[in-house]
């Protein structure tokens, strides 16, 4: 697996992992990782023998596994998980891009319908595009799990409200602190990712005195963190098919997330509240309403896990 450098990066369960070279510099991050990771990539053909290279998002990482697939005779399967055709592909220099990543590919996998569409729209073979909905591990995400990492402390007295993500712009955190704002009850909001928007997203709670709000950074232990939240809450401005979501739903937590993308794909009324994108007044009354009613909380959390168990399984299709 090759992937943006991360701290502490290690193998898991016998998978390899190494990084490639990207500085975290809004709008240079993508350029710098298509250089470094695709000379990188090369090297790790060779020397483990790859004979399929699957790339997850089509910009960068698509372009680059094509390219090295085209150069060195591998197989190549791309995989388009929302932002990359719902945002990147506005842009016209970039929907070149993309359209020439998909005809390169020998698979196409997308996560939701709505995409497959999107593909299609740009004259993809039909014969080669997937639909591979996201599968979420439901004995590693379980509420059963409610022993906090050592090293992360959240309120004992408070709802607590969790985001996990990337903090980019397509993940509307923003909206969140707004809505975070405006939340007529007292909770604690944990946001655990990393991202070039985080060091303005911690000046914005800083500058606004948002009261209550922790930024974890990037964490490998999001399975230990989840049960012990009581809403997990996704204020995307696009979105594929969320594994967060699956992960939060197999945990036992309610989702407030708007809806967006592939996210109407796996939420219902049963497990959570959807709302309209870019709204925080929305976002903070569906907020309060669970924490209001913890009837409400408990059957949407029970509704969650059973819907979860779903999504336990996946099917490749190579």
């Amino acid at each position: 697996m090759l992937t943006y450098p991360h701290r502490d990066v290690e193998g898991i369960n016998g998978v390899k992992v190494e990084t490639a070279f990207a500085p975290n510099i809004k709008g240079l991050r993508g350029l710098f990782f298509f250089i470094s990771s695709t000379f990188k990539l090369m090297d790790m053909v060779r020397r483990f023998n790859i004979d399929l290279i699957h790339a997850h998002f089509l910009l960068p990482p698509g372009l680059i596994g094509v390219c090295v697939g085209s150069l060195l005779g591998k197989k190549t399967a791309v995989t388009a998980h929302g932002s990359d055709l719902l945002i990147q592909a506005k842009n016209p220099i970039l929907r070149r891009l993309i359209k020439f990543v998909l005809k390169r590919a020998d698979y196409v996998l997308v996560v939701n319908q709505n995409l497959q569409e999107k593909v299609l729209e740009l004259g993809i073979n039909p014969d080669k595009i997937h639909i591979t909905p996201n599968a979420v591990d439901v004995e590693k995400f379980n509420p059963q799990n409610k022993e906090l990492p050592p090293n992360l402390k959240i309120s004992s007295d408070k709802p607590v409200l969790l985001f996990v993500g990337n903090l980019v712009f397509q993940k509307g955190v923003k909206y969140l602190l707004e809505a975070k704002k405006l939340m007529k009850t007292g909770a604690e909001l944990v946001i655990v990712g990393d991202g070039p928007l985080r060091q303005d997203l911690e000046m914005k709670v800083r500058d606004e005195k948002i009261s209550d709000v922790i930024f974890t950074g990037a964490r490998r232990d999001v399975d230990e963190i989840m049960p012990s939240a009581d809403v997990f809450v996704l204020p995307s401005i696009s979105e594929g098919f969320p594994i967060t979501i699956l992960e939060a739903m197999a945990s036992c937590l309610p989702v407030v997330a708007t809806n967006v993308g592939g996210i109407s794909e796996v939420m219902n009324e049963d497990v959570g509240i959807m709302v309209n994108p870019s709204n925080p007044r929305e976002l903070a009354s569906a907020l309060d309403k669970i924490l209001e009613n913890e009837t409400l909380m408990i059957d949407m959390g029970v509704a969650a896990r059973e819907h979860a168990l779903k999504y336990s399984t996946m099917q490749i299709p190579y």
